[in-house]
C-alpha cells in the first residue's frame, strides 16, 4: 500500500477515512477539493489542477482523496496500487451530506477548503449524489471488479466495513513494522 486512491459518491466519508488512513500508514494525504478549490470555494484553472495532480501521481507514496475531474480520475485509479471504493447505500450518502451541511455552519467540513460556501456546496452535493449514483457508481463497480487481479481493492459497502477496514490496515501495518524491525 503505497499509492492509494479513495473514491466514491459525495458524502461518503472519503475525507475522514483518508485522514485516518494517512495517520495509520504515514502516507502523505492529498485532498483534491483543497487542490481544486482555493479558500472561499474559488476554483483553480483546470490546467493548474491537472499539473498539480500529475506531479502527485509521479511521487512514490500517496493517498489521494476525491474526484477531481473525469480525466484525472481514471489516471489516478490506474496509477494506484490500492483502491478504496466507498459505496455506501444512497440514503447514507444523503444523510451524511445533510449532516455535513448542518454541522458545516458551525465547523468547516473535513477536507473542504477554508471558507467554502456551505449552502452552495451542499446543494451541489445533493445534485451530484443522484448523477454519480446513476452514471458513475456502476462504472466504479465494474472497474474495481476488473482491477482486483492487479491491485489491492477495498470495496466498502457499509459503515461497519469502515471500522473493519481500519482494523485490517492497522493489523497489516503493525505486522509489517514487526517484520522489518
Amino acid at each position: 500500500m503505497q499509492k492509494v486512491a479513495v473514491f466514491g459518491n459525495t458524502g461518503g466519508g472519503k475525507s475522514t477515512l483518508s485522514k485516518r488512513l494517512s495517520q495509520i500508514t504515514g502516507l502523505p494525504l492529498y485532498i483534491l477539493d483543497k487542490i481544486q478549490y482555493q479558500p472561499g470555494g474559488i476554483e483553480v484553472t483546470q490546467e493548474d489542477f491537472k499539473q498539480i495532480h500529475q506531479k502527485i501521481l509521479l511521487t512514490d507514496r500517496w493517498i489521494i482523496d476525491g474526484f477531481g475531474c473525469m480525466e484525472t480520475l481514471w489516471l489516478r485509479l490506474n496509477e494506484a496500487d490500492t483502491l478504496v471504493f466507498i459505496d455506501l447505500p444512497l440514503y447514507v450518502h444523503f444523510w451524511w451530506v445533510t449532516k455535513r451541511f448542518i454541522t458545516g455552519r458551525f465547523q468547516p467540513p473535513e477536507g473542504w477548503p477554508e471558507n467554502s460556501p456551505i449552502l452552495k456546496s451542499s446543494l451541489t452535493s445533493y445534485r451530484v449524489l443522484w448523477l454519480c449514483h446513476k452514471y458513475l457508481t456502476p462504472k466504479y463497480r465494474e472497474y474495481i471488479k476488473q482491477a482486483q487481479s492487479s491491485k489491492s481493492v477495498y470495496h466498502i459497502r457499509s459503515t461497519e466495513q469502515i471500522s473493519q477496514f481500519f482494523e485490517l490496515v492497522e493489523n497489516e501495518t503493525n505486522f509489517e513494522d514487526g517484520v522489518s524491525a
